[in-house]
């Protein structure tokens, strides 16, 4: 007999997150470390949000995310993208899709805004104006 096992994955800016969301006790590991024991703590809290909206159901699931690239911020919020769309997708719950919407909407639709390329003659700045000398 095999359990079901669903895989979801998220991105933000250049942090990129898988979920392995599988029938459990309710367990939440990121990169082989229990969420108890993530920092910093408001990141922790932003990983929290899908599980406290789910309610009931997160206890009976197991979540499993690898996380790499971007920065701490980057990494929580693809991680929490990764872990609302794998509760949605295992649970195949509309009223818990439909919650999570509402609340926030980056928690089930990734944010497409990347840094904007570096120009040349720009001294680094992606929009930073040319200094212009007339007289």
């Amino acid at each position: 007999m095999t359990s079901k096992v669903v895989i979801a994955s998220g991105k933000r800016k250049s942090a990129i997150a898988r979920a392995i969301v599988r029938a459990g006790t309710g367990t939440v590991t990121i990169n082989s470390r229990l969420l108890d024991y993530y920092e910093p703590a408001i990141s922790r809290m932003k990983l929290q949000e899908p599980l406290i909206l789910a309610g009931d159901n997160a206890s009976k699931v197991d979540v499993e995310i690898t996380v790499q690239g971007g920065g701490i911020t980057g990494q929580a919020d693809a991680a929490r993208l990764a872990i609302a769309k794998g509760l949605v997708s295992f649970l195949k719950d509309k009223k818990l899709e439909k919650t999570l919407l509402e609340y926030d909407r980056h928690l089930l639709v990734a944010d497409v805004r990347r840094k904007e390329v570096r120009k040349p003659n720009r001294h680094g700045k992606a929009r930073a104006a040319v200094q212009k000398s007339y007289r």
